[in-house]
């Protein structure tokens, strides 16, 4: 991200490991802390849920929440119904989102991002570039997009059936989708990048994100192959 735009930090628990980059003139020290004590909340909010509802944590199809849920449970369950996808395919973005409010509610500040694994809530006053990782493909880091800041603040996020811990069920090399909640396209990212098992398979589900009126980009790549939608403009590197 360079060190002009953006002064940035890490934080790490247990398996929660963040990038955050905050524009200089918003940065306070005391942010690092806040952040560190952000993430344990949610994680215990979320353990503590889970032990009585494993059902939550387990299922790859969307479940109801418990009557008087936390916050962020019921956040997770909708996006789940919307998506179709488990409540825990939007963990990394409920993180990076709920923490990325928070730091904004009490510190106010400019230009923000948060990313999780590859999954990133983001908050600018002025264009920024993102690129793509997908693992091995000749894409990778070299196209993605560029993101205007009308739409902030927004959450982009990428799943992989190559690389990465997380559960997938499909081979593509990088699925990237945004939408203004972080929650969702963590979600649909999963989904998408779920229904890629072949290059034959990259017609059909873009022409599917197509459809969904709450996806505002993304970017597909199988291989030698690479499909792109939406609202931004496709963007080369170097």
């Amino acid at each position: 991200m360079g060190k002009t735009r953006f002064r940035y930090f890490t934080t790490s628990y247990l398996e929660t490991d963040l990038w955050i980059g905050i524009d200089p003139g918003s940065y306070h020290e005391e942010i690092e802390a806040f952040t560190l004590n952000k993430i344990i909340e949610v994680r215990k909010i979320l353990e503590n849920y889970g032990r009585k509802n494993n059902k939550f944590l387990r299922s790859f199809s969307p479940v109801e929440s418990a009557t008087g849920a936390p916050g962020i449970i019921r956040e997770m369950t909708s996006v789940s119904n919307v998506s179709g996808s488990g409540p825990m395919a939007s963990v990394a973005g409920a993180f990076a989102q709920f923490i990325g409010r928070s730091i904004i509610k009490k510190y106010n500040v400019n230009e923000l991002i948060i990313e999780n694994g590859g999954d990133c809530f983001i908050k600018i006053k002025e264009p920024l570039n993102i690129s793509v990782f997908a693992g091995n493909s000749p894409f990778s880091g070299k196209t993605g997009l560029s993101v205007t800041p009308e739409y902030s603040p927004l959450g982009i996020c990428t799943s992989s059936g190559r690389f990465g811990h997380s559960t997938s069920f499909g081979k593509a090399d990088a699925v990237m989708v945004a939408c203004k909640n972080t929650l969702l396209a963590d979600a649909y990212a999963t989904i998408f990048c779920n229904k890629i098992r072949r290059e034959s398979d990259m017609e059909s589900v873009l022409a599917e994100i197509k459809l969904k009126k709450l996806i505002l980009a993304a970017i597909l790549i199988f291989r030698k192959k690479i499909g792109i939608t939406g609202k931004f403009k496709f963007k080369l590197f170097d």
